[in-house]
């Protein structure tokens, strides 16, 4: 088998890069162990959660009980780890267009199998990300260690190199799968995992829109929601300082489009029509707001809600607030603008009540007013409860990650990550979002302008545009590609 640290797309690395990355592969051995003789046998069970949403089957690796056969005719796998809500999000919208396509989406989360290797070396990496996104919080720390190394760190050849090197210790997962069921990996140490234990056809859904060598696979297809990403992925761009890279190859990289849930696209004009009508006819304005654990921008969603409350009490707005698997979040708002108390209604943990609300909220004759709070403990609900309360509001309100992509007005905060500001330039570029609001004052003005101005309706405007030359329908092609490379 290629030796996937020394040479990556015809780019030949130095051995003190290799080395490296051997150095790296072996602390985590020293940690963690080395299973790879192990047998890892693997299951098949149901989703509780998302399983009668979306089809989906959960794969779990050294377990008891459930189901031991494959469908090996119309399965698919969804690779996917933990890692903020974002390669769950991407996940759910592959195993949707995948259900609506005719195929059974197998869930292979690999940061959740305890007891291997795999999950520990992803648990490792998954705390060092969430305590720089914590520390980012702090001005100096963001400039001179977050930003640089979520741009410029990241974007190395060099990191992919040591990233293939650990991957080998997450391959054993993927011991006893059939290896010609296709995966879709939506980030990259499942498709790299993935290449390494065997399986035949893969395909790396790559989530961001600033290229990065983070994100190669090389062996799998990559597929890129945006052109400009992909021209920056397949020349390499910048990938190894200021050395012309050798480019990769044209059959390795497809242009997909936005990776979206069927639901939501197939409801785009209905739902965008919703918003003009309410806006025409006096409706509150329903701004959703997703917050998530690592309080990066807690005081930003403090400011808007404190400006919003007059509003909210007049009718003139109304709020979602999904606060995911973090109550506490939710918990310190309370705290601090007591106020919101009076005009709220929570919605935690009761997952038929969420439904519930986000049915009813589709209704044109539902009133939505007041504030209306959102907490799941499991991930699953936590992340698919922004998924169903996006079609009844009239303003996403998020920082440029994940979110970016969704045919939905989108008043983007301030980034977590500098490669994250790229989302929202193309969303700007594509009229569906704003520019990316970098303080308090930016965004309240932002706020302003929905609710003043024709912003909403040209936004709107905008993503039935981008519906019909098929910008939103990068899921569907990923399914279908993934599915191509086994029928091919």
């Amino acid at each position: 088998m290629k030796e996937r640290s020394k040479e990556i797309f015809g780019n030949v690395l130095s051995d003190k890069v290799y080395k490296s990355a051997v150095k790296s592969k072996k602390k985590y051995i020293r940690k963690f162990g080395d299973d790879s003789s192990k047998d890892y046998k693997v299951a098949i069970k149901d989703n509780d959660y998302i399983g009668k949403s979306l089809g989906v089957k959960n794969i779990r690796v050294n377990e008891d009980g459930g189901q031991y056969d494959f469908d090996t005719e119309k399965g698919i796998i969804v690779g996917n780890i933990r890692m903020g809500f974002g390669h769950y999000r991407i996940s759910m919208a592959m195993a949707s267009c995948a259900n609506h396509l005719g195929y059974t989406p197998y869930w292979m989360d690999l940061n959740s199998f305890p007891e291997t290797t795999c999950t520990k070396v992803i648990g490792a990496q998954n705390d060092l990300y969430s305590l720089g996104s914590r520390l980012s919080k702090n001005p100096i720390f963001n400039k001179f260690v977050w930003e640089p190394m979520n741009y410029e760190g990241f974007r190395a050849l060099s990191y992919n190199a040591s990233d293939q090197k650990n991957a080998e210790l997450m391959a054993p997962v993927y011991k006893n799968v059939p290896k010609d069921i296709p995966v879709i990996a939506t980030h990259v140490w499942p498709a790299q995992a993935a290449i390494h234990a065997g399986m035949k056809h893969v395909v790396n859904a790559i989530p961001d829109n600033w290229p990065m060598a983070l994100h190669l696979s090389e062996g799998s297809v990559h597929t890129i929601q945006c052109h400009n990403s992909y021209m920056g992925y397949r020349i390499l761009n910048g990938m190894n300082k200021n050395k012309v890279c050798e480019p990769m190859p044209e059959k390795d990289l497809v242009y997909t489009g936005h990776y979206i849930d069927h639901e939501l696209v197939f409801n785009i004009e209905k739902d965008c029509e919703a918003r003009l009508n309410r806006k025409k006819n006096g409706r509150p304005m329903r701004f959703l707001l997703t917050i998530g654990g690592a309080g990066a921008q807690k005081e930003i969603f403090a400011a808007i809600i404190k400006y919003l409350l007059p509003y909210i009490k007049k009718n003139k707005a109304a709020l979602y607030v999904n606060v995911g698997d973090y109550k506490n979040v939710w918990d310190s708002l309370l705290s601090e603008i007591p106020e919101m108390k009076n005009v709220s209604k929570e919605h935690m943990g009761k997952w038929e009540d969420t439904e519930s609300f986000a049915q009813n909220a589709l209704d044109e004759s539902f009133e939505v007013t007041g504030i209306h709070a959102f907490w799941h403990e499991n991930i699953f609900e936590a992340v698919y409860c922004t998924n169903l309360l996006m079609r009844s509001c009239d303003v996403l309100v998020t920082k440029p990650s994940e979110l970016a992509f969704y045919p939905v007005p989108k008043l983007f905060i301030k980034r977590v990550g500098k490669h994250e500001m790229w989302g929202a330039i193309h969303s700007a570029e594509i009229g569906d979002g704003t520019l990316e609001c970098r303080d308090i004052p930016h965004t309240l003005q932002m706020i302003k302008m929905f609710m003043r101005t024709n912003l909403l309706d040209e936004m709107c405007e905008c993503i039935k545009i981008n519906k019909s030359i098929g910008i939103y329908d990068g899921a569907y092609k990923v399914v279908k590609l993934a599915m191509g490379l086994k029928e091919n």
